[in-house]
């Protein structure tokens, strides 16, 4: 057992420093396309990945399977759409130097999903938790207030994700298949965007630039891999420590855009973040005890 935890803890690890480090350095090298053309290779290049994947263990029978029923399908457009959603608004603060509204998203994210969580599904609620979802809101209304915006590339990405966790719990499907379906059901859409960027001379994936064609592929594998080893991790440790160490992301996140590439922390904001820390310890807290 305890072999067990220590291999799915790195697994989970590695993902959520692979989301944090690897996957920021990346997208950041291929900013050279618009965040809305990466969104594109990101869904396209991951589809056809999962294709192959799916075809190399045979588990065509649970596609088949949750494709067989209509309100399935709608479900996981949505959440596609979510994800799709999710992905474009972290590759645009990744690409104009927002890296760390990107972190405060996926710091409040899960503290965001346990108020939904109590909102829809009826969870239960207890006092820390409260907190922590109440010092989120002082957090924002202070930015707010301070700096006269509101922070709506984190909120995005925090809205949208808590949103995808809390749909797809509809669906009961294994990671990979979910993701397959979702991609397959928003690729019509991406390829759309794409004759459009093509139209109007804005993509830069094209057979007269095959390195940096060759460059914008690997966005499926950023995306799969971590996948892979989180859903892995989580399977051998379950949610309570994969949630824990998927804080890891957005710390990593946080410091490479502060430290790395020197993005502006001012006071108001810093005192927002310090705000957010305190939650997401209390919010820690909790996930001990379970």
């Amino acid at each position: 057992m305890k072999k067990n935890y220590i291999v799915g803890a790195s697994y989970t690890i590695l993902a959520s420093l692979w989301w944090g480090i690897i996957g920021v350095l990346y997208f950041k090298f291929v900013s050279f396309a618009s965040a809305l053309e990466l969104t594109i290779h990101r869904t396209i290049w991951t589809a056809l990945l999962l294709i192959i994947t799916t075809s190399y263990s045979s588990n065509w029978g649970e596609f088949n399977k949750i494709i067989s029923k209509r309100i399935n399908i709608l479900i996981l457009f949505i959440t596609g759409l979510l994800i799709s959603i999710n992905w474009f608004t972290w590759l645009y603060a990744v690409k104009t130097n927002n890296l760390l509204d990107g972190a405060l998203g996926y710091y409040i994210f899960p503290i965001l999903s346990v108020f939904l969580g109590f909102v829809f599904l009826k969870e239960k609620f207890n006092r820390n938790q409260i907190i922590s979802v109440i010092l989120v809101i002082v957090s924002l209304i202070y930015l707010l207030i301070k700096l006269g915006e509101v922070p709506w590339i984190g909120l995005i990405v925090a809205v949208t994700f808590s949103l995808y966790g809390l749909i797809r719990k509809k669906v009961k499907v294994s990671s990979d298949i979910g993701l397959l379906i979702e991609t397959l059901l928003i690729s019509p859409i991406a390829i759309g965007f794409f004759v459009f960027l093509v139209n109007n001379n804005l993509n830069i994936f094209s057979f007269n630039e095959p390195v940096l064609s060759f460059y914008l592929f690997w966005a499926g594998l950023m995306t799969l891999i971590p996948l892979f080893w989180y859903t892995k991790g989580f399977g051998l440790i379950g949610i309570g420590p994969a949630s824990m160490i998927f804080f890891l992301t957005p710390t990593a996140q946080f410091f490479l855009g502060f430290y790395f590439f020197n993005e502006p922390l001012n006071l108001d904001k810093l005192i927002s973040f310090i705000f957010i820390w305190i939650a997401v310890i209390v919010y820690l807290n909790e996930l001990r005890k379970e």
